[in-house]
């Protein structure tokens, strides 16, 4: 092969004269888009002018991935509009002249291809997926409060038509090779032994791409108006436009611009700099300093994980390490108290996995052992019994006896200390708590607690084990509540406060979904129980704290939430949560949602002083990975530092 090299990209033609464009980003772990690489793929594109190729291939050179999207650390540059106009102009000209070359282009996706990534591929005539796990396409911009400017919005709906490309712009969701193929957006679908023939040969053939079907054509044209305003409706659903007006402009610039931004500049400027875009980058950068939290030097990685207790958090923690390729045993005392948590798993595998055969494999990963035989060859040993010191001290002190001596003891206890939990071991420096959030499989957040005088390479394998689940690790110092059930008391507290005073539980719920929130204070209630809040409320708040009157009320009339039918809402009547309050949100009292958001954040400041969590940026990504706060905001320290800004 003829080959040249750049800083970030190497061409080579090979004898049957196809042009590989091989993306290997210097000093990078995964490709991303900076202004250099564009620049250089500006001047490959400028030698392929002059000498055209048979057909262009496009590649990574990386193991993880063909390219990860555009170089997020210039979003944080964007200081003035023209800055703004020039990142969007410098993709989309740069990839309208890739999509305008005389000959056959292919872009050979294997591993993640997301934002300018999928857009470079989009510029391609053709698009071919790699049949493997790790293969995931989409458009996720409108998660960092921008929008997909280097011409996805124009070349998606083309590609796989207008409610198709909306959805997946609008919601930032990925897909696999497999419905990239069934959608129309990749071409072939191939396994990685046959990658490189199959892209030769697609290239060659130079077949004109599949028109789409002819109502397709019509939304993407005529009938625009039509599919704009029914996804503007199902976006005022889960976003407000002053939150996040990222989805209302993809809508528009799809809509009434034709994909491309650069014809409302005032819109882009609007968008790039706007507080939402700046903290939600923010937040991406929280969230990967997180997963580094994960990151060992390669001497551990977990493969059988053992969990005692099948309740619903033990049996959800397991099915979730099953799902994620460990093997899992599963004990508790008896296989009547197993087999509902199996039942469960099967029924949520189900929904994900269509394949029987994969169904089955993962089935056989997750294995009951009411014997607790697992415990002995687990690399990692997880105590989710109920909340009971003397019970879970005879437990402790029991897997202690069999465990490899290097493997990890945890608990998932939420509210008593590790100190206290410690004292049975023979080496009480041992244990950790790796603390999931219900429901498992949604919850990203896993709080890793130290105690003082713990083992700190154990703490660091349970981070690794986190991360290795695809969840995210925030070290945390043992304390009731740690960080966030700690801050979720005393906002729950204040709700119900409110609620004593005579607000509605309506009224209550509706001011802080206004603000923001995902869900309102006393449907969290609901949700988590009301005899779970009592008890969190007695061991964060302290047993001298006076608990709510409505609280009381109706945790004595038995009317626990959600799981009995009846808390604060009538749940067997449909009548709770964001429906009930929406209909309130025109009551809502000036300043109601100030009061009861200032309990979180006095007390997420207090556990930073505290040193419970170790700064401010974990604690904002703790509290929005953990809780669901309002992500627009940049976390609850950043919204209390740029309030009234």
């Amino acid at each position: 092969m003829n080959a040249t090299t750049w800083q970030h990209w190497q061409l080579e033609t090979d004898e049957e004269g196809i042009a590989w464009a091989t993306f290997d980003k210097a000093g990078e772990s995964a490709n991303s888009l900076s202004g250099v690489v564009m620049s250089e793929l500006g001047l490959m594109l400028d030698r392929l002018d002059v000498s055209p190729p048979k057909g262009l291939i496009f590649r990574s050179g990386k193991a993880a991935g063909f390219i990860a999207g555009a170089d997020i650390q210039e979003f944080t540059q964007l200081d003035t509009p023209e800055k703004g106009l020039e990142l969007v102009s410098r993709g989309w000209n740069l990839f309208n002249r890739l999509a305008a070359v005389r000959f056959p282009t292919l872009a050979l996706v294997r591993g993640h291809c997301l934002g300018g990534g999928l857009e470079l591929a989009l510029a391609c005539r053709y698009l071919l997926a790699v049949d493997e796990p790790g293969t995931r396409m989409g458009l996720p911009e409108v998660m960092l409060g921008i929008f997909p400017g280097w011409g996805g919005m124009l070349r998606l709906p083309q590609r796989v038509g207008p409610q198709a490309a909306l959805d997946m712009m609008l919601t930032g969701k990925t897909i696999d090779a497999q419905r990239a193929k069934r959608m129309g957006l990749a071409d072939e679908c191939v396994p990685p032994r046959v990658m490189e023939n199959a892209a030769k040969l697609l290239v060659l053939a130079n077949t004109p791409r599949r028109s789409p079907p002819l109502l397709q054509r019509l939304l993407n044209g005529p009938l625009k108006g039509i599919v704009a305003s029914s996804a503007r409706k199902q976006v005022a659903k889960r976003a407000r436009p002053e939150h996040y007006p990222a989805p209302y402009a993809i809508i528009d610039i799809w809509a009434k611009h034709g994909g491309n931004a650069l014809e409302a500049p005032q819109l882009v400027d609007g968008i790039v700099r706007s507080s939402t875009a700046r903290n939600l980058v923010r937040v991406f950068f929280m969230q990967e300093r997180l997963k580094g939290f994960g990151k060992t030097d390669g001497n551990f990685q977990a493969k059988r994980i053992h969990v005692v207790g099948a309740g619903v958090m033990g049996g959800d923690i397991a099915a979730w390490c099953a799902l994620r390729g460990l093997t899992v045993t599963l004990q508790d005392q008896g296989m009547e108290r197993i087999a509902p948590a199996l039942k469960r798993a099967y029924a949520s595998y189900g929904k994900r996995i269509r394949d029987k055969l994969q169904l089955r494999d993962v089935m056989d990963r997750l294995i009951p052992d009411p014997e607790g035989h697992g415990a002995a060859q687990a690399d990692v040993v997880i105590e989710a019994i109920y909340e009971n010191l003397e019970a879970k001290h005879a437990l402790l002190k029991r897997l202690e006896a069999v465990m490899k001596p290097e493997a990890v003891l945890a608990t998932n206890t939420s509210s008593l200390k590790l100190e206290d939990l410690r004292t049975v071991l023979a080496n009480p420096a041992r244990l950790v708590g790796i603390h999931f959030f219900n429901p498992v499989s949604k919850m990203p957040l896993v709080e890793v607690v130290s105690a003082e005088g713990g083992d700190p390479e154990m703490a660091r394998r349970a981070a690794a084990f986190v991360k290795q689940i695809d969840r995210l690790p925030l070290p945390v110092r043992s304390a009731p509540g740690f960080l966030v059930n700690a801050v979720l008391g005393p906002y729950m507290l204040e709700a119900m406060r409110a609620v004593d005073e005579g607000v509605s539980p309506e009224t209550v719920d509706a001011a802080m979904l206004a603000f923001g929130m995902p869900m309102g204070p006393i449907e969290l209630v609901d949700m988590v129980g009301l005899d779970v809040a009592m008890a969190a409320g007695k061991g964060v708040a302290g047993s001298d704290v006076e608990p709510p009157r409505c609280l009381v009320e109706r945790f004595n009339a038995g009317h626990l939430g959600k799981k009995t039918g009846k808390g604060f809402y009538d749940h067997a009547s449909g009548s709770s949560g964001k429906g009930a309050a929406k209909g309130k949100a025109g009551d809502v009292p000036t300043g109601l949602a100030e009061r009861l958001i200032k309990p979180l954040l006095e007390r997420t400041q207090q556990l930073v002083d505290e040193g419970i969590v170790a700064d401010a940026d974990l604690a904002d990504a703790g509290v929005i990975f953990g809780t669901g706060f309002a992500p627009f905001t940049g976390g609850p320290l950043n919204y209390l530092k740029n309030r009234g800004n």
